[in-house]
């Protein structure tokens, strides 16, 4: 990655956006400090999930949100 000044960048910005189109990476530095970073921004074109991909695979059984059995709440609880 190359570093680049802030003045450097003032005196001809579209060089260092073309070259950052074009794939090249810029650490911008001030004063030895740096500062900044610019890179091309990568854009994934994933596509989404179909909704209900898994429909029917799994049921939720109806005592799913019922208390847990004493035995498992007195691990839990140290009892």
């Amino acid at each position: 990655m190359q570093k680049v000044t802030v003045d450097e960048i003032q005196r001809d910005p579209l060089k260092y956006l073309n070259q950052v189109e074009a794939g090249e990476s810029f650490v911008i530095v001030q004063a030895d400090k740096l500062i900044a970073e610019l890179k091309p921004i990568t854009t994934t074109n994933k596509q989404q999930r179909p909704f209900g991909l898994c429909a029917g695979e799994f049921m939720v059984p109806d005592d799913f949100d019922a208390p847990l059995p004493e035995e498992i709440m007195n691990s839990f609880e140290g009892g």
